[in-house]
């Protein structure tokens, strides 16, 4: 009886590791598809890819390893996000601000960054692979 119930509680405890966990908020998710507006929001691990996001308040919020792939983030700003091993494959971003933002790890591959703020931002581990740069400096990166 007791390998019985041993057997069980290790079968369900390996099911639930293997399980996807979604960190994000989904009202989160709808409140910035809907209005744009999302400050301090947590969007950890959010499918945002595609979305189109011109001129998203996204400051001070949580989109670790958030997925914005082919976003359209024009006029965003991101100040104070954290980002960390985001990414951003194909994203476009212009007169965006990523101020003081967490960027390390994040996946810019083929991305178009024109005139975006960088000031203060972690970009550590970042790849730029492929992507184009106009207007932004990262030469103190």
């Amino acid at each position: 009886m007791k390998l019985q119930i041993l057997a069980t509680t290790a079968i369900i405890s390996a099911i639930c590791l293997v399980a996807p966990v979604k960190a994000e908020n989904p009202a989160h998710v709808r409140q910035l598809l809907e209005t744009k507006q999302c400050q301090k929001c947590d969007l950890q691990g959010a499918d945002l890819s595609g979305t189109h996001l011109i001129g998203a308040d996204l400051r001070d919020a949580n989109l670790e390893k958030a997925n914005l792939a082919n976003a359209n983030l024009e006029g965003a700003d991101l100040t104070g996000s954290n980002l960390k091993q985001a990414t951003l494959i194909n994203t476009f971003a212009s007169d965006a601000s990523f101020n003081e933002a967490n960027l390390t790890g994040v996946n810019f591959s083929n991305a178009k960054l024109y005139n975006v703020d960088m000031d203060g931002a972690i970009v550590a581990g970042a790849n730029f692979k492929g992507a184009k740069l106009y207007g932004a400096d990262l030469s103190k990166y």
